[in-house]
C-alpha cells in the first residue's frame, strides 16, 4: 500500500468518483489513477467501488469504512508536517481562509493587519465564497479556517467557536418615508420594495424568518453577496437597503440614511471553524486570538481534544464567556 494510492482515492471521491476530475486534479493521467486504485483494491482483497463499465458508480460498503480511515490517514501525515514545520521554522508558512465578501471586507481587515505584523512571513491565502463552500473548504482541508455566519453548524467534523455577534442597519436614501420614523416595524419595511443579500449569505436566513414570524411576505426585488452592491442600488432608489450594521461606514456613506434595526432581527454570531483533527501551529492558533482575543489558547486546546460535536458544543456553550458585538 502506497501513500500516492490513498491520495488517489481521496480525491476520487471528492470529485464525485469521477477519475478523469481527480485526474487532472492531481496533474496525472486517468489511466495512472485507474491503474493504482486496481493495484490497491487487489492489495486489500476487496473492492472499493462499485463499477459499471468503466464508470464508478458508489462506494462499496468496505470503501465507505476504508475512505473515512484513508482521510485521517492524509490528515495526518499532513499534521507530521505541520509539526516538524512549527519546530523548525514556527514564524513561516502559510494560512488559509475562507470566508464571505463581508466578514473579508468588513470584519477581517484589523485582525489581518495585526496578524501580518507579527508573523510577516506568513503568507496569507483569502479564499471568497458562499457558507456551504466555505464550510466545505475547512471540511476537506482546501482552508485552514472558515470564517462565516451560516451554514458551518452542517459540518460536525469542525470545531466551531464563536467570534463576534453582529445584526443589521436600514439603508435609505434621503428623503425616503422611513427615513423620518425612529424605529420602523417589520410592517413597514414590508410596504416598500427591499434590497438585501442572496439567501445563505450574513445572516439572510434570520431575516426571512422574523418576516415569516410575523406573517409578512417581505417585497425583495433584488438580492446580492456583497454590501457594496447593495448600496449601489438603494443609491439609484430601487429600494430600501437591509445590510450587516459592519458594512455601513458614516464616513464613506455619507450619502445614505441608515438606522439600526436590532429591534428587528434577532442577532447573527460569526464562527471559526476548523477540522479537529487538524494540528494548529503556533501561528495559526495566534490568528485566532488575534481576530477574536476572547478565544484563548487554552480553550481552543481544550475543545479540540472533544470527540462528540454535541459535547464540544455544549463546552463551547459553557466556557467561553461573553462574546463580543460588532
Amino acid at each position: 500500500m502506497k501513500l500516492r494510492q490513498l491520495h488517489f482515492v481521496h480525491e476520487i471521491v471528492k470529485h464525485d468518483l469521477s477519475i478523469t476530475a481527480a485526474a487532472e486534479a492531481l496533474f496525472t493521467s486517468q489511466p495512472g489513477i485507474s491503474k493504482q486504485l486496481r493495484l490497491l483494491e487487489d492489495e486489500l482483497g476487496v473492492p472499493l467501488f462499485e463499477r459499471s463499465g468503466k464508470h464508478l458508480t458508489r462506494l462499496t460498503p468496505a470503501g465507505e469504512q476504508i475512505v473515512q480511515i484513508v482521510d485521517r490517514v492524509l490528515l495526518d501525515v499532513d499534521n507530521i508536517s505541520r509539526v516538524a514545520k512549527d519546530f523548525s521554522d514556527g514564524n513561516r508558512g502559510v494560512l488559509s481562509l475562507a470566508t464571505t465578501h463581508t466578514q473579508a471586507r468588513y470584519a477581517l481587515p484589523p485582525a489581518v493587519t495585526a496578524f501580518k505584523k507579527q508573523y510577516p512571513d506568513v503568507t496569507l491565502n483569502l479564499h471568497q465564497g458562499s457558507p456551504p463552500q466555505i464550510a466545505r473548504m475547512a471540511a476537506e482541508g482546501e482552508a485552514d479556517f472558515a470564517i462565516a455566519t451560516e451554514a458551518l453548524h452542517h459540518f460536525d467534523e469542525l470545531v466551531m467557536l464563536p467570534c463576534y455577534h453582529w445584526n443589521r442597519a436600514l439603508l435609505l436614501r434621503p428623503g425616503h418615508p422611513l427615513a423620518s420614523v425612529s424605529k420602523p416595524g417589520l410592517k413597514d419595511l414590508a410596504r416598500y420594495p427591499l434590497i438585501t443579500y442572496t439567501f445563505g449569505f450574513t445572516g439572510r436566513s434570520q431575516l426571512d424568518q422574523a418576516f415569516k414570524a410575523q406573517g409578512l411576505q417581505p417585497n425583495v426585488v433584488l438580492t446580492a453577496v456583497d454590501a457594496d452592491v447593495i448600496k449601489t442600488y438603494v443609491r439609484l432608489g430601487l429600494g430600501v437597503g437591509i445590510i450587516a450594521n459592519m458594512a455601513y461606514s458614516a464616513e464613506e456613506d455619507d450619502d445614505l440614511i441608515a438606522i439600526d434595526a436590532g429591534h428587528l432581527f434577532s442577532r447573527s454570531t460569526t464562527h471559526i471553524g476548523f477540522r479537529r483533527n487538524q494540528f494548529l501551529r503556533d501561528f495559526m492558533i495566534r490568528f485566532i486570538e488575534t481576530f477574536a482575543p476572547h478565544l484563548k489558547r487554552e480553550l481552543i486546546k481544550q475543545v479540540i481534544e472533544i470527540r462528540e460535536p454535541a459535547e464540544r458544543r455544549a463546552f463551547v456553550a459553557e466556557h467561553v464567556g461573553e462574546v463580543p458585538a460588532l
